[in-house]
């Protein structure tokens, strides 16, 4: 799928998602309850959104720093809008990544480095987000009495960090114990048929080399860079704080009282849940569980017009500015070659398979 029809694909959902939410939740009193929302306020949560932005710049920059290059803050911008064009037309936001390795080589960043700072960004954002779970709940332990599903998701996120952890040391500490654990699964997926013997080898080849590649630009971050890396995960988590921040900033100004830290806990759960969305962009899903958790604060009635404003300031203008910076350098035309080179690589490595 091309592109551009990807894009058109994201937007008429977004619309849709944006006509149902609206009909679904105004009524005559909604325009009564919003004609008091505090300007001051408002204007609060756009500064939010900017200096989202420059938090995340300065994050991948110190990533950057960490592997030995150096980025200016007017490039690294480009490279962050670059990013929610490019999560915004994938499913499960897993498109950015390849727009951003592209304009980081030609920003003079090796293609090694480039994978190993995007890598290394998205686990940031992922551990931070699981980590809020928890934490949240240790400071208000009666939320799990309140919101009962969320005592299986709490134990859901636990296991995810745990498990994800333990293989990112691994993967740093002991590559060859990965490299066992990988040739193992490949011979098991032999014997059952599905892997031909003729590809074995080859495969196990391509993955052992894949994993010896990641692990030399990872260690970089652990080793001459560590200083650099402790600063980007201070940087990912005044981001992340800063993100989460909008939605209730955007419920006082609507003349709300919202307690700060059960609006974080319901935001972190709706964030994590997104980058598993099959749709672009997690479009639609993300529209309506954003009415579902501003619902917990604010009158139904003003809830979809809330989330159509938060989704409107943290993500659609972080798009639009992407897609901008799309067009320019690379047109239609040029961005499906980006992605097209992606997903040949992973075609190939999926057809040796067979």
């Amino acid at each position: 799928m091309s592109v551009k029809k990807s894009f058109s694909i994201f937007v008429i959902i977004v619309v849709l998602s944006i006509v149902g939410v609206l009909f679904c939740s105004i009524d005559a009193s909604t325009f009564d309850m919003l004609e008091d929302a505090n300007p001051a306020l408002l204007a609060c949560a756009a500064a939010l959104v900017v200096l989202m932005w420059l938090l995340d710049a300065f994050k991948f920059m110190s990533l950057a720093r960490a592997a030995g290059e150096r980025l200016t803050l007017r490039r690294t911008l480009s490279v962050i809008w670059i990013n929610y064009f490019g999560s915004a037309i994938t499913p499960m936001q897993s498109g950015g990544g390849p727009f951003q390795v592209y304009l980081l080589y030609r920003y003079g960043v090796s293609v090694g480095k480039s994978v190993a700072i995007t890598l290394v960004r998205t686990l940031q954002v992922l551990f931070l987000l699981a980590m809020v779970v928890p934490f949240s709940m240790i400071a208000d332990p009666d939320i799990l009495e309140r919101y009962s599903y969320l005592r299986w998701y709490a134990c859901y996120v636990v296991v995810f960090i745990g498990a994800c952890a333990f293989l990112l040391v691994v993967s740093i500490a002991r590559p060859r114990w990965m490299k066992r654990w990988v040739n193992a699964v490949l011979v098991w997926v032999n014997k059952i048929g599905l892997l031909k013997s003729k590809y074995l080898l080859r495969v196990a080849r391509w993955i052992n080399r894949e994993i010896s590649s990641y692990n030399d630009n990872i260690k970089l971050f652990t080793s001459t860079g560590k200083a650099w890396f402790a600063l980007s995960a201070l940087f990912a988590a005044a981001h992340l704080i800063t993100y989460m921040s909008i939605m209730p900033c955007l419920i006082l100004a609507a003349g709300f009282s919202v307690n700060y830290l059960q609006c974080i806990l319901a935001e972190s759960l709706l964030l994590f849940m997104l980058y598993f969305i099959p749709t672009p962009g997690a479009s639609g899903a993300a529209e309506g569980g954003a009415v579902a958790v501003f619902g917990l604060f604010v009158p139904w009635s003003v809830a979809g017009v809330m989330a159509v404003t938060w989704r409107l300031l943290s993500e659609y203008t972080g798009i639009a500015i992407g897609t901008c910076i799309i067009l320019r350098m690379l047109g239609w035309g040029g961005a499906d070659k980006v992605l097209s080179e992606d997903n040949t690589k992973k075609a190939d490595t999926a057809n040796e398979s067979k």
